[in-house]
Order: C-alpha cells, then sequence, then structure tokens
C-alpha cells in the first residue's frame, strides 16, 4: 500500500470504527479489527505490517477463509471500512469478492499493481510479462474495476509488453492503481475471445503508453520473406545433399527425407 494512503485511511479513522484488511497476510494493516486471509495467523507478516506497531486483530479475530467460496463473515454495511490491498489480481474469482466487500462495507480502499507494471516483459522471470502468480489485469478508472484475463498471449511477442528498462520510468504511484470508495463501487470483467481481438487490445494499450524502436516494427515486416528465404535455402540444401547421398551410393539419412517431405513444393520464387 502507498504510504500517503495509509496515513490518509489511519487520520480519517474514528477509534469506533470496525475496520476489516481482506489478504493481509503478507503485510496486514495493524489498526484492523478483524483480518481475512487463506494463511495462518502464526505465518503473517512476511513483508512486515503498515501502521502503529500495535496490532487491532487478535488470533480469534483473525479469520482463516477462502474468500472465493465462502461469503464475507459480516452482516450488510456493518463493516466501517474495508481494506483489500493487492490481493484481487490474485484471486480466482475477484468479482464475488468485489461484491462481497459492497455488501459489507460502508466505505474501503482498494489498491492493485497497475496494468503497466503489470505489462512489462523479464519483471521477475525471463519471457514473462509482470508478476508471475496474478491473474489478472486490473484497470481502475473512476468507481469502476476493469478485470482482464492475463493471457500467456502476452508471452508471444514483443508487441503486447513493455521492456525490462520501462520500470525505471514508473513513480511510486505510477505502479499501482487505487480507488478511495464510499457506499459501493462498480466492477465488470471483460471476456474477450477472439485471438485478433485481444492481441489487437494488448498492442493498443503498449502503444499507449511507449513506442518500441522503429527498427523492430520493420524487422516484424521482413521477417516473413527472410524465412521464406531461409526454407528455400534448406530445400534446396537438402535435395543436393540427398542427390549426392543417392549418386555416390550412400544411404540417405532419415532426418533429411523428414526435412525435404515437410517443405511444399508450391512456395513462390
Amino acid at each position: 500500500m502507498l504510504e500517503s494512503h495509509a496515513e490518509r485511511i489511519i487520520e480519517n479513522l474514528r477509534p469506533s470504527d470496525v475496520v476489516v484488511d481482506i489478504g493481509a497476510w503478507a503485510q496486514p494493516f495493524t489498526r484492523a479489527n478483524y483480518v481475512i486471509d487463506l494463511m495462518p495467523y502464526e505465518t503473517r507478516g512476511v513483508f512486515g505490517h503498515i501502521g502503529p506497531d500495535q496490532e487491532s486483530f487478535t488470533r480469534e479475530t483473525w479469520l482463516k477463509v477462502d474468500i472465493c467460496s465462502a461469503p464475507l463473515p459480516f452482516a450488510d454495511k456493518s463493516v466501517d471500512f474495508i481494506i483489500c490491498s493487492h490481493t484481487l489480481e490474485d484471486l480466482r474469482d475477484p468479482i464475488r469478492v468485489c461484491r462481497e466487500m459492497n455488501r459489507v462495507a460502508k466505505a474501503g480502499y482498494i489498491e492493485v499493481p497497475s496494468r503497466r507494471m503489470e505489462s512489462i516483459r523479464d519483471l521477475e522471470h525471463p519471457g514473462y510479462p509482470g508478476y508471475y502468480h496474478h491473474h489478472w489485469l486490473v484497470e481502475i478508472g473512476g468507481d469502476e474495476i476493469t478485470f482482464r484475463f492475463k493471457t500467456t498471449l502476452m508471452c508471444s511477442s514483443w508487441r503486447y509488453t513493455f521492456p525490462r528498462s520501462y520500470v525505471r520510468r514508473l513513480a511510486a504511484e505510477d505502479r499501482v492503481s487505487w480507488l478511495f470508495w464510499k457506499d459501493s463501487f462498480r466492477y465488470r470483467e471483460v471476456v474477450q475471445i477472439s485471438e485478433a481481438k485481444v492481441s489487437d487490445e494488448l498492442e493498443t494499450f503498449v502503444r499507449r503508453y511507449y513506442r518500441h524502436p522503429t527498427w523492430r516494427y520493420a524487422l516484424d515486416r521482413l521477417r516473413p520473406n527472410l524465412r521464406a528465404r531461409a526454407k528455400r535455402a534448406l530445400k534446396r540444401t537438402t535435395r543436393f545433399r540427398s542427390l549426392a547421398d543417392r549418386l555416390l551410393g550412400r544411404p540417405v539419412r532419415a532426418d533429411e527425407e523428414l526435412i525435404w517431405a515437410s517443405i511444399p513444393d508450391h512456395e513462390s520464387r
């Protein structure tokens, strides 16, 4: 959670407010009266904590619940403030959790990694964009949260991602998206089935913030022609070696027969 936002939340909470923190195992918000997480109380705080050293929650109010399968254990609008920081992108069903937060809470704060962070190639692992364990590309605009499935199509082309160096351009506020909400907020999942539409949307998003070097686009246009030339050269080489083997009485190698057979005869010259 952004430090300035944590300070703002603490300053505005009243002593009597009931505060719930969802998915807070790694870095719990200590002012929370209740914490809901799938992980046990004893292993909390691997990344420290947010807020004062004194915890307002206890072992008894640390609720070990799968929030994608069970409803939040609170009555409608019985929670004064609910926090869900860096959790929704991890879940198999964030829509259900958003619905439940709207049901039980009067107000709250949501924070997720920005879509730009999730689109940086090699951020954690070579060839993979963003954080390896996240399921969703999340965008927040106004009072609405939008979820897009984080497709592995992003790994297939540099066009769909930012280079690793792009992370240096992002300030702390650019690396996350957030929402302070009161009464309710909107949420939706964008479902796209067409590969063409998905790829077009991914590339359009990247182009909005970054322009890859011109030579990469030029090389992409040349690549089909270069590939065709390479296949024709391989075909000629393979046929020549196979013919020489036959003339000299040497057995034709099986791999050469397979290569020859796999290259169509109708390629344009």
